[in-house]
């Protein structure tokens, strides 16, 4: 395997040629119940203890387990049963599956919510007359409409939590699902008692309003996690389906996957290179900036190495196959860029954090509840109605809308900004933020050349004219700078791929073009091209990469907020220290490729902001702490990145920053809202002096008072 360096991408470390060599088999299993930083460890905790397994690895995102694995006939078996014992249902990937599984998640839930909200009301106008004196047979009557009406909603409504309650229990565990589902059950049950015994009182409504308010939260917290997609599938559409296969004389069109080592193909104007290969015929001019950040299209002829996809813009070459499939460059770099989304994945959230330690004690409150009064009153169906006050007192409602409630109007005020949000935990991630690191070309830049030093009279005349008759972006760069230029009568001319333009003008050859074939010395500082008239000395024309124009409002705001600006770049280190001059930013580096890009951002603290756009990006935006990606982006990058900004207005990123942080300040209000009405609430339930129904009033007033302090994100 040829492991040399390239200038778009990186070596394969040879520690991972050794573990492709040594794994026997992988598999991608299908996990959809998964949705927490727990699962995520208690997965990964279990299969790698697998003495088959070599490494498995969990993406939150898609919902799916990666594993590699040795050659035991029976490994598959041995994983699937695993998952099963752990409290997981799992599949062998099926992609449309996967992919239908998350939209009737979404579905499910909000027709559950609907539901749930329904029955609610009805069951609450039920009990407004019992409320108001209805005794005796009017009052056993309304009961058993109000269950009629309860229990198969209950059923139904709260299945996402019995079903998680469930899988948890069974393999002796505990999480939030756990006493959410005992105190919906223990108010039905007490319920079903009181209404068989003509009790007084019924707690249907009570256990319809805690479903209820528990569906909001779930949905709202699913709607932020849908929105994250995978950037290494993303990276797909830069991979070529098919290619022109060259055998005995033929062309032929192929499948890429049909390709071996040693294939001849063609690869046309304006086309992606499909694999990894050594130039046999023709020369051509590359662009490499998506994976490089080269704003210079690469020069490239017979025996250059050239990387799978790369966009051909010169004239059509033959290329001879040296890596195809997994073994690729750009291969690597969508592996890169899924071990970067699985690092992100272990980000704990507040909420989850907060879970860990609340479910326990909720339990163990209950517990103590039922016991004292059993021991104290010796009246069962007493202690029975007070441990189940405490349960749906503590109910974590307002714990489960806390952090769900505030997302949601973060979002929506991101959006009306015009950011797009994408992941409901970067914004967590984005208020601790100390670092900001800007890719050059297409970030801080649009990505086009500009003419920033010419020649001046007829030489000018002369190379506008040469260049209106090629459509390379340098020729349509000179064009652009002078518009109106009047157009001269040039005879013979050739646009000659790889190297130029040229023509005669009155008896003498002209040319524009690439130093070394007008015979002029490189100017390393910029990027060039030069004109030659005759036999007189080649004059230049150089360029730069056009400033954004919010870039530098944008670095100035991160800077006096007291962030650490960083830019970083595949171009060349002059043309990145121009730019980071321009915009007062000390620390630049040029030169970097894909891997050192996320090593660079990995060593910078814990704590960092990327934002870039090109495919050279994608495995930086997937490992950051927290990633961005302008309207203009790639699509891999743009799903790379937690952020997208849909105006191209670099301002927003301050913003944005200011209101998550905003936003965390509202969480942490929601916690402490949540811990006082638990600290008020659970002493009055502890000793007697709340109902189930008083409960769930109160455990609903808590819920409406985070869901209003979160709306105060909207203003502004």
């Amino acid at each position: 395997m040829n492991t040399a360096v390239c200038p778009a991408c990186v070596a394969i470390p040879n520690e991972k040629i050794e573990q492709i060599r040594t794994d026997i088999g992988a598999l991608e299993i299908s996990v959809p119940t998964i949705h927490c930083a727990a699962c995520i460890q208690k997965i990964e905790r279990g299969l790698n203890a697998l003495d088959c397994v070599f490494k498995a690895r969990v993406n939150l995102s898609l919902k799916r387990v990666s594993i590699r694995h040795n050659d035991n006939p029976n490994c598959e078996d041995i994983i699937m049963d695993t998952l099963a014992n752990l409290g997981f249902e799992a599949h062998l990937l099926d992609d449309h599956k996967l992919n239908q599984n998350g939209d009737d998640i979404g579905r499910g839930l909000l027709m559950r919510l609907g539901i749930a909200g329904f029955a609610a009301m009805n069951v609450m106008l039920l009990s407004v007359s019992v409320w108001a004196g209805a005794d005796g047979l009017t009052r056993d009557f309304l009961h058993w409409v109000s269950a009629a009406i309860a229990l198969p909603t209950v059923a139904y409504t709260a299945q996402p939590f019995f079903k998680n309650a469930y899988s948890a229990l069974r393999v002796k565990r505990l999480n939030m699902d756990v006493p959410i589902s005992l105190a919906i059950l223990m108010a039905a049950g007490l319920s079903i008692y009181e209404t068989f015994h003509s009790g007084a009182h019924a707690y249907f409504d009570a256990a319809l309003s805690l479903t209820f308010f528990l569906l909001a939260g779930r949905y709202l917290d699913h709607q932020t996690r849908a929105r994250a997609q995978s950037a290494a599938t993303a990276l797909s559409a830069l991979e070529v389906a098919r290619a022109q296969r060259i055998k005995d004389g033929q062309i032929t069109t192929v499948n890429v996957s049909d390709l071996a080592i040693n294939d001849r193909v063609l690869v046309r104007k304006g086309a992606r290179i499909p694999v990894d290969a050594v130039i046999v015929k023709g020369q051509s001019d590359l662009d490499v900036s998506l994976i490089s950040g080269e704003t210079m299209l690469a020069t490239v002829g017979v025996d250059d190495q050239v990387y799978a996809g790369t966009l051909n813009v010169g004239a059509p070459l033959e290329i001879l196959v040296t890596q195809t499939g997994s073994g690729t460059k750009l291969a690597e770099i969508m592996d890169l860029v899924q071990q970067g989304e699985n690092l992100k994945t272990k980000y704990t959230r507040l909420a989850d954090r907060a879970a860990g330690i609340y479910a326990p004690l909720v339990h163990l409150l209950a517990l103590a509840a039922f016991v004292f009064w059993q021991f104290y009153s010796g009246d069962t169906r007493l202690a029975v109605g007070i441990a189940t006050a405490v349960l749906i007192i503590t109910c974590p409602c307002a714990l489960g809308l806390a952090v769900p409630a505030v997302m949601t109007a973060a979002s929506g005020r991101l959006f009306r900004s015009g950011v797009l949000i994408k992941d409901g935990a970067a914004l967590e991630r984005l208020a601790g933020v100390d670092t900001v690191v800007f890719d050059k070309t297409g970030t801080l830049t649009t990505g086009e050349f500009s003419v920033i030093s010419a020649p001046k009279g007829e030489d000018l005349q002369i190379a506008v004219s040469l260049a209106a008759q090629s459509d390379h972006p340098i020729a349509q760069a000179i064009t652009k700078y002078c518009p109106n230029q009047t157009m001269l009568s040039l005879d013979h001319i050739k646009d000659i791929a790889g190297k130029g333009v040229s023509g005669m003008y009155r008896g003498q050859v002209v040319k524009l073009g690439h130093a070394d074939w007008v015979g002029a010395d490189t100017v390393p500082d910029h990027v060039q091209t030069w004109l030659r008239i005759g036999q007189n000395p080649p004059v230049p024309f150089l360029f730069d990469d056009m400033l954004k124009d919010s870039a530098k409002s944008a670095v100035t705001a991160l800077q006096k907020s007291g962030m650490r600006v960083v830019l970083l770049s595949g171009d060349t280190q002059s043309a990145t220290d121009r730019l980071a001059q321009k915009l007062g930013i000390d620390d630049a580096r040029g030169g970097v490729h894909p891997r050192e890009k996320l090593e660079t951002i990995q060593s910078l603290g814990e704590h960092v902001l990327m934002v870039g756009d090109g495919l050279n990006d994608t495995a930086a935006l997937a490992g950051a702490h927290v990633s961005m990606a302008p309207a203009r982006a790639i699509d891999a990058a743009r799903t790379a990145s937690d952020f997208v900004l849909i105006k191209d207005d670099l301002t927003l990123i301050p913003n944005c920053i200011a209101l998550a942080q905003s936003a965390k300040r509202r969480m942490l209000e929601n916690f402490a809202i949540a811990a006082a009405y638990n600290a008020v609430a659970i002493p009055i339930a502890l000793i007697g002096l709340a109902t189930p129904l008083l409960a769930a009033l109160a455990m609903s007033a808590s819920s409406i008072c985070v869901s209003l302090n979160a709306l105060r994100l909207t203003k502004g």
